[in-house]
């Protein structure tokens, strides 16, 4: 996207106040989406964005800077500015480009540029009758279709300089449901870093049934009673309370501060054995999968907890500078807009020796959520508080009448330790992640979990 000339004439100005380390992030990303809300097009967006993250390091300071300019003049002059807040030895470092190419393990069949409106159109009207016609309770429904591509370059002053293109296409399908003046969601987000291949492969029919049917059941259940029971969290999107309140503790974003509860814990037994949890990057087309991360790192399986004992933290090359680790190829961030640091791609607690049915039966009584919602997390202490969309109460070890209002409160590392059955079906979910490096695309995942008791709050 820029000769590479041009992008070893911007590193050595990075450099010329004696930084040690200067690295460029090149980007250029088209993205589209199409909304269909109450029976008509709402929206059609496209889009391109394009632009130049300029990184300088010298010791353990950080200067980033960033430009939507690809002239060498604008580029050079971004770096010179960048620079002036680095005082340091010059070295004269001599910057020689050496081109890697990392693979790919994401092939994409149907370029979302290559189809039409009107085509993506009629799939993103199938999912928004389905849940709308579902059933007279629903007062309103919307479907939507996303596609973003992203081309990227990297190259730092260690000679470093590597391409990568992600594509990723998601369908996002909500329903609700009105009774007694009341209203309940239900929602259907699947994604991809797929093309447009991956909206043909979807029954769109059967996730607006599922949107309604969620949104349904809540809106015809009692309120969930308050009290500490044990809690059989379903798998696929109930990994959120995993991602939420421990996975974000094992970035190396809070640790190398100090300010996770995780620091200094590797080795110790944070979990009981039953308990592996991971976070892998190079899972095949998956949502939060990379050929390489922001960095320029090939992106790993990290096992994070293994058999109840934490193993490693998720490191990003500057965060790894204080902690005195390698990068696990984890530095991710939005766009060029924004500094990478340490962030999960796809994480979830790995398969137990139970089943569904196993787990169930041997919880006399308890909740049972079957889909979790949203909820806040305090990163440096793991306290969190996360609501229960769709939620049963289990009698007898069997799932009985369904409530609404519940949410799930208590401390991560607390419950870690009080997950005490781990089920055979691990599944995945999609979602956005935010924090300080911007919204990236991110899998929760788990397969149907127990912990033996948690604070249930409700009415």
């Amino acid at each position: 996207m820029i000769s590479k000339s041009i992008i070893t004439s911007v590193l050595e100005a990075a450099l010329s106040t004696g930084g040690d380390f200067a690295e460029l992030f090149i980007e250029d990303t088209s993205r589209g989406s199409i909304n269909f809300l109450d029976g008509q097009l709402e929206s059609t967006q496209s889009g391109r964005d394009f632009g130049v993250g300029i990184r300088i390091f010298n010791r353990l300071n950080c200067i980033y800077a960033y430009t939507n300019s690809f002239d060498k003049d604008s580029l050079v002059k971004t770096a010179l500015k960048a620079a002036e807040a680095v005082r340091g030895q010059t070295t004269g470092i001599d910057i020689v480009l050496d081109e890697t190419k990392p693979g790919n393990a994401h092939g994409i069949k149907i370029m979302p540029y290559s189809i039409s409106k009107k085509e993506k159109l009629e799939i993103v009207k199938v999912g928004y009758y389905s849940a709308k016609d579902y059933d007279s309770i629903i007062s309103q429904a919307s479907s939507r279709y996303l596609d973003v591509m992203q081309n990227i370059a990297i190259a730092n002053s260690e000679g470093l300089y590597v391409e990568d293109s992600r594509t990723h296409t998601r369908l996002i399908i909500s329903a609700i449901a009105e009774k007694d003046g009341q209203m309940q969601t239900g929602s259907v987000n699947p994604g991809a870093h797929m093309g447009f291949e991956f909206a043909q492969g979807l029954d769109m029919k059967g996730l607006g049934r599922e949107a309604a049917r969620m949104a349904k059941v809540m809106a015809e259940a009692d309120y969930c009673k308050a009290g500490v029971i044990p809690v059989v969290i379903d798998n696929a999107f109930g990994g959120v309370i995993f991602h939420e309140a421990c996975g974000h503790g094992l970035e190396a974003t809070s640790v190398a501060k100090g300010t996770s509860v995780f620091a200094g814990k590797l080795g110790e037994k944070v979990a009981l054995d039953i308990v592996t949890a991971i976070d892998d990057g190079t899972m095949p087309n998956e949502w939060g999968s990379a050929n390489i991360d922001d960095e320029g790192t090939k992106t790993r399986r990290n096992i994070l907890i293994e058999n109840g004992v934490l193993k490693s933290y998720l490191v990003d090359k500057f965060n790894g500078r204080k902690m005195g680790m390698e990068s696990t190829g984890s530095g991710r961030r939005q766009s060029y807009r924004f500094p990478p640091t340490s962030r999960m791609s796809n994480t979830y607690i790995a398969n137990g020796g139970s089943t569904r049915p196993q787990i169930l039966e041997n919880t006399e009584f308890g909740l049972y959520a079957k889909e979790m919602g949203g909820g806040s997390v305090n990163p440096g202490t793991g306290e969190f508080n996360f609501s229960v969309r769709e939620g049963y109460m289990i009698r007898d070890g069997k799932v009985a009448e369904p409530v609404r209002g519940a949410t799930l409160i208590g401390k991560g590392m607390d419950v870690l330790k009080k997950i005490d059955m781990v089920g055979d079906n691990m599944d995945m979910a999609q979602g956005m992640c935010g924090s300080s490096s911007g919204n990236i695309p991110a899998n929760v995942g788990q397969p149907t979990i127990r912990v033996s008791s948690i604070t249930v709050g409700g009415r």
